[in-house]
């Protein structure tokens, strides 16, 4: 049945699957849009999608697909950069579910896993036992386990533990014809002719084909460790070293002769000390030439880092201090040397012995030891990044994966990456070099307008002149990342046309029919078929008339095509993002999910008006505006704004929700629930909250915000030290209405600094109390928070024209005045240059000398901190902990957690609680309940604490009304200000 048919005749399809699955089936048109692209440049629109809960699942969609003739594509993290895991089939993502370790040996250093298990997510299973799985790629946030055996992935330091093929004991698999069976090691000599002994007669097939073609496999397939393109055949023939083992041919198979069940892994032990040394070079070839000596000295993994990946990540405000801490001056690459070895003073040693290298190369000043764990996992993390970095080129011009990891031997290197640089400068463009130095594999790519016939064209003279060269240096044209779409086609000029025609004769014994993501390794297109691109010959993007400036990436849907799928907003631990994939394990809700929502939206894939659709709300329904993706995304996504840019279009077509009208004119109404108190926490009754649940779409079971009895309402213009120091207090909403003893804390410690606190008031005869205008921006008003920030700009000026700070408590308000603030209003930027956490202005003025608290050892001697979503994405949380260090005799924690759940509104939303609370259940709610009943609760985000309180009971408190409690009696204000 062709691809069309299908599609008409889908419904019925899918029916069957959702009556046979117990997981999740997809074949809506944004679902499929989602599972459309991978890392690739490729873009192909799948059938359906099955999310199987069980093997059984998996059994059953075979099943099915097998009597409609349909496709079958396995996916994991849908990482892969050649295209392997795209294509006009049915998408069966085991990355929800079939994650689990089935068995696990720790003596015999063995692990039986679940496809979808996520690599970092094992080794942290491993860690208790000082183990871990060493194939440690770049995206091992991200990538599962059965996609990294289906790529034969490497990682960093596969010159110390090889490739994935060379740690994969067995392989359980599922056949095209439903038949299930393990494969691992067989004796060369074994024999069974009668075809219904089926895999028998399978196995008999293979060892015909590595007997039969020994000697042109030995003549042709490159002597290279990262020799990882076409099948693995060499694995076949008679003159093993050890045993034939026939799960090695399913490694990198790439989903084309087997679905993964079931993987048996060979484990190492976990290293017990590294060292690093970043060794500089004035020149990319002189790095290149001093590879070779510096692998002799037998160090776990040696990467390089050039010039322009340097350059991007200083840009970078993830990746800028760690950049600001290794680099030393302007090199042109450095090489990343790590020793791991068992003892601490040997890699100490090896060091030394690398330094002096270096000298004898004439490079006396050219390195730098890093040795404290804490830094070298920040070097790491930002080499991990390598790709997403070079990626963070704003603009269509981009660097293009396709020659991107050739390998060639370590004497050759030099030469061959001048030769390919040189190639590059032949058709006017450049290359972005890094990676795997110590095994000849360098990931290059160079920078391209795909969305551009001509640079289509000069993409395919490009792969065919740099491939040739490969030929030339005996090398390997794919050295980690696969076939694919991209060298797939390159097989036969690499390894002539006998090898692939058994790599033919393979696909057929596994796969007769042809049913398992065809097209890839064997039988492939030509990677540079436009039709298959995800910017195809007809691509156009509407520009949508926007309230925020975009201009920096050519436009708004240009920010929405800086996310390259690698699938970074994936990961399930370590940073904040993404809060909603990491509790719902959805594509639809992961940053990468979203983002190609509104890029097949906004280029008129999904239909006319698809920008103001329902389907649309729904795929950015969840993103709880955590602004984590802003600073974790490498290449910037900044989805919280994108969506507040979509709700303000959604709200123009589609009108206002009453809960969203609700929440979003709080400001404007706040002033008069204020004045009745008990009316307005009527709310918390069992009537309330049903009446709420039922008006609304509010949660009953999670109370609102209890509302003060006295809102914070200062009597003056200004309280303190007259001849002080002047500070500016800008009194959020949140805590004006709800927490005004916070308010309170603030002016106490001010003023007992010697500090003169003014408060923002409104100019002229208003008298409703100034907002930032958050809640407007989080249900898309945009005018009416420009109407809120215009008034308090015009309410500020004669402060901030005097370079008076402006302090504020409530994260999301200070942040609003930082981020949105300069680019809806004119001339907002003075505003937002003076803007300022309270905690930031005491460090700030303490550093400098002008500022001396007098605080006394608190009620606990440990505090445990929590870090607003928006403080850490602006990187201006550590100033919250400094503030509180200055407590006396206080040990400071802080949770290592995404975000609280609460999200604002996000958590008091019937529909949206459930994930609210599962949010929080990911990190933050476990660490409050494990503290101790004395250890202090700290967190400044309104939100977060109350989350705190409605899901476990524990107070949490600002930190400034934390700094408060610890000033002597004496010193305190008293409540002169409400």
């Amino acid at each position: 049945m062709g691809a069309t048919h299908l599609k008409i005749q889908g419904g019925e399809f899918a029916k069957r699957l959702q009556g046979a699955v117990e997981g999740e089936v997809y074949f809506d048109a944004f679902s499929r849009g989602r599972y459309a692209t991978d890392a690739s440049i490729y873009q192909m629109e799948p059938l359906g999608v099955v999310v199987p809960k069980t093997p059984e699942d998996v059994e059953a969609a075979f099943a099915i697909a097998g009597e409609n003739e349909v496709p079958i594509l396995a996916r994991g993290g849908g990482t892969s950069q050649c295209g392997q895991t795209v294509n006009v089939a049915l998408v069966i993502d085991t990355s929800k579910y079939l994650d689990r370790v089935v068995s696990l040996d720790p003596e015999g250093c063995r692990v039986v896993v679940q496809p979808g298990l996520v690599l970092d997510q094992l080794n942290e299973i491993l860690r208790p036992y000082d183990l871990w799985f060493p194939v440690d790629i770049s995206t091992s946030s991200q990538a599962t386990i059965g996609g990294m055996a289906g790529n034969n992935s490497c990682g960093a330091r596969s010159i110390r533990y090889g490739t994935m093929r060379d740690n994969v004991v067995s392989i359980g698999a599922l056949l095209a014809n439903g038949q299930h069976t393990t494969f691992g090691e067989v004796r060369a000599e074994t024999h069974h002719e009668d075809p219904a002994l089926g895999i028998q007669n399978l196995t008999e097939r293979l060892l015909k084909i590595g007997r039969r073609e020994a000697s042109e496999i030995e003549a042709r397939f490159p002597k290279l460790m990262r020799r990882v393109g076409g099948y693995n055949i060499d694995a076949l023939t008679p003159d093993q070293s050890g045993p034939i083992n026939l799960a090695h041919v399913l490694v990198g198979s790439e989903g084309t002769l087997a679905f993964f069940e079931k993987i048996e892994l060979a484990l190492s032990p976990l290293p017990r000390s590294t060292v690093l040394g970043i060794c500089h070079f004035p020149s990319f070839y002189e790095a290149m030439v001093a590879t070779k000596a510096i692998v002799s000295l037998e160090p776990t993994a040696v990467e390089l880092v050039d010039r322009t990946l340097i350059d991007l990540a200083r840009d970078i405000d993830l990746f800028r201090n760690v950049i600001a801490e290794v680099i030393q001056g302007e090199p042109e690459a450095v090489l990343l040397v790590e020793f791991a070895e068992t003892e601490e003073g040997e890699n100490l040693r090896r060091l030394e012995y690398l330094r002096d290298l270096m000298g004898d190369l004439g490079y006396d000043t050219g390195m730098v030891e890093v040795i404290a764990p804490q830094m070298q996992r920040a070097v790491w993390g930002m080499r991990k990044q390598g790709l997403n970095i070079v990626m963070s080129m704003k603009g269509d011009g981009k660097p293009i994966s396709f020659v991107e990891d050739c390998a060639v031997e370590l004497e050759d290197l030099p030469e061959y990456t001048a030769r390919l640089d040189a190639i590059f400068q032949k058709y006017n463009t450049r290359g972005t070099w890094y990676a795997h130095a110590s095994v000849g594999t360098l990931h290059v790519r160079p920078v391209l307008n795909v969305k551009l016939d001509q640079d289509v064209k000069k993409m395919r003279a490009i792969a065919e002149e740099a491939f040739a060269l490969v030929r030339e240096y005996k090398g390997s044209h794919s050295g980690e990342h696969g076939d694919g779409i991209a060298r797939s086609e390159f097989h036969e000029s690499m390894f002539g046309g006998r090898i692939v025609s058994a790599f033919q004769e393979v696909k057929r014994a596994f796969d007769p029919e042809n049913r398992l993501n065809p097209g890839r390794i064997v039988d492939p297109p030509r990677m540079d078929d436009r039709s298959l691109f995800r910017f195809k010959p007809d691509y156009r993007s509407s520009e949508p008339n926007t309230a925020f400036d975009w201009s920096l990436w050519g436009g708004f849907s240009g920010a929405v095509e800086m996310c390259n799928n690698n699938g970074a907003c994936r990961k399930l631990s370590g940073g904040t993002m993404c809060p909603s994939f990491r509790a719902t394990r959805d594509e639809q809700h992961s940053t990468r999910g979203r983002a190609n929502a509104l890029r097949l939206a906004l280029s008129g894939q999904l239909g006319s008006g698809s920008i103001t659709s329902s389907d649309m709300a729904e795929s950015l329904k969840l993103c709880v505006g955590c602004k984590a993706c802003r600073r974790e995304c490498p290449t910037g996504v900044d989805m919280a704004k994108m969506k507040i840019e979509v709700m303000r279009q959604q709200v123009a077509e589609n009108g206002l929700p009453l809960r969203d009208r609700l929440f979003g004119f709080f400001p404007r109404y706040a002033p008069w629930m204020a004045r009745a108190p008990y009316i307005a926490n009527l709310q918390s009754s069992i009537v309330g909250s049903k009446m709420s649940e039922w008006l609304f779409g509010l949660a009953a079971n999670q109370p609102l915000p209890h509302w003060a009895r006295q809102p914070f309402n200062p009597a003056s213009i200004s309280v303190g030290h007259n001849d002080g120091p002047e500070v500016l207090l800008f009194a959020d909403c949140f805590n004006r209405y709800f927490e005004p003893d916070n308010l309170q804390a603030a002016v106490d410690v001010l003023v007992s600094t010697g500090r003169r606190v003014r408060f923002v008031a409104p100019v002229g005869d208003e008298t409703r109390p100034l907002c930032c205008g958050r809640t407007f921006l989080s249900v898309g008003l945009v005018e009416e928070a420009r109407q809120e920030l215009t008034r308090l700009v015009k309410a500020t000026s004669e402060w901030v024209d005097r370079g008076i700070p402006v302090v504020g408590l409530e994260p999301s308000c200070v942040l609003t005045l930082r981020d949105e603030l300069p680019e809806l209003i004119p001339n907002g930027a003075e505003l937002a240059s003076k803007a300022m956490f309270v905690e930031e202005y005491l460090v700030e003025e303490h550093r400098a000398g002008r500022l001396a608290l007098d605080l006394r050892t608190g009620k606990s001697s440990e505090i445990l901190v929590h870090g607003h979503c928006h403080q850490k994405a602006a990187n201006a949380f550590s100033p919250t902990i400094e503030a509180l260090q200055m407590i006396p005799d206080v040990k400071i924690a802080t949770i290592e957690s995404t975000c609280c759940g609460m999200a604002g509104s996000f958590g008091y939303q019937a529909d949206t609680q459930k994930v609210a609370r599962n949010i929080g259940e990911l990190d933050f709610l476990p660490a409050i309940r494990e503290a101790s009943e004395d250890t202090i609760i700290v967190a400044d985000g309104t939100s977060c604490r109350h989350q705190v309180a409605s899901a476990t009971e524990r107070k949490a408190h600002h930190a400034i009304a934390v700094i408060r409690d610890a000033l002597p009696e004496a010193v305190k204000c008293g409540r002169y200000t409400f």
